[in-house]
């Protein structure tokens, strides 16, 4: 068997692929290299918070009685974005994919698209210039009358710039993420799958009931994951919008606090022990923020049989 010369256009077909080979696992490594870096950065600048002296820590009581409210926090408006956005994004999908004319679908399409441009900070200072001032009155009429519950117990911020508020920025902000996603993977759902179950008398939403939203559960899960993510570490437009304090139940009082703010409204100013604490919050949103692409991951492998690739 005699050698392929590399001039050949088989052999130059092979040396491409070596070529392609290489520069996928030079940066599959590289990835992982920059993951394991930032990491290890990460424990090692939070060590000396994390075994110091319970009294110098911020708040007196150790790290953990420091990080837990403003983990629930920022838990909190992640919650109340992917509540708001995630039933918003899906009725937006489908309409683009399955009841929009052609040429309004791209347009939709397109704007979208455009939403998810936007810099955070200009959702931000909408939030605090616009929404914050006209949402205010709505907070105290749920202080007063549905008050009797904790979330909306008042008294009611003036301000409007809430845990609610910043919650509702993220959800406009992670709004076309979801969206974007669900479109796509709604467009996959197999043709004939569709078409049986309206040759079979069902209505438009009966074929979506039974043969859409099935097909595309694996795939939504992990949009709304996706936009889990971009929730929780989301900085300026909450640090913009909400007017931080004391973890409360209330989501119409001022009062809580995200990790991702709480480190970029602290850290210009952070020096010593500080540092090294604000830091430490980082690596736990950073392991919040990896354990929830992992759970992402292991829904996609759970439900890939179902994925649009087979």
């Amino acid at each position: 068997m005699t050698a392929t010369p590399l001039s050949s256009p088989q052999g130059a077909g092979r040396a491409g692929d070596k070529i392609f080979s290489g520069a996928a696992l030079t940066a599959g490594c590289l990835i992982l290299a920059v993951l394991f870096g930032v990491a290890l950065f990460l424990v090692v600048q939070a060590i000396p918070a994390l075994t110091a002296p319970a009294a110098e820590i911020q708040g007196g009581e150790g790290f953990f009685a420091y990080i837990w409210p403003i983990v629930i926090g920022t838990l909190i408006a992640a919650v109340i974005a992917l509540v708001i956005a995630t039933p918003i994004a899906i009725g937006v999908a489908l309409f683009i994919s399955h009841f929009a004319p052609r040429g309004l679908a791209s347009g939709l399409g397109y704007v979208v698209d455009l939403l998810a441009a936007i810099p955070s900070v200009i959702y931000g200072a909408w939030g605090a210039a616009f929404l914050a001032k006209e949402i205010s009155p709505a907070y105290n009429w749920l202080a007063q009358n549905m008050g009797w519950l904790p979330i909306f117990q008042g008294p009611a911020s003036a301000t409007g710039k809430t845990i609610l508020t910043a919650g509702i920025v993220l959800s406009v902000m992670v709004l076309p993420i979801i969206t974007s996603l669900s479109r796509e993977i709604f467009l996959q759902t197999p043709k004939l799958h569709e078409e049986a179950a309206l040759a079979l008398g069902a209505t438009r939403w009966e074929m979506i009931k039974m043969s859409v939203l099935p097909f595309a559960r694996p795939g939504i899960i992990s949009a709304v994951m996706l936009g889990l993510g971009r929730a929780l570490g989301e900085t300026m437009a909450v640090a913009l919008v909400l007017s931080s304090g004391a973890l409360t139940a209330s989501l119409i009082t001022s009062g809580n606090q995200t990790i991702a703010a709480e480190i970029a409204l602290n850290f210009p100013e952070a020096s010593g022990l500080k540092v090294s604490t604000l830091i430490a919050a980082g690596l736990v949103l950073f392991v919040i923020t990896l354990g929830v692409n992992m759970i992402a991951r292991w829904i996609i492998t759970r439900h890939k049989e179902f994925s649009g690739a087979n």
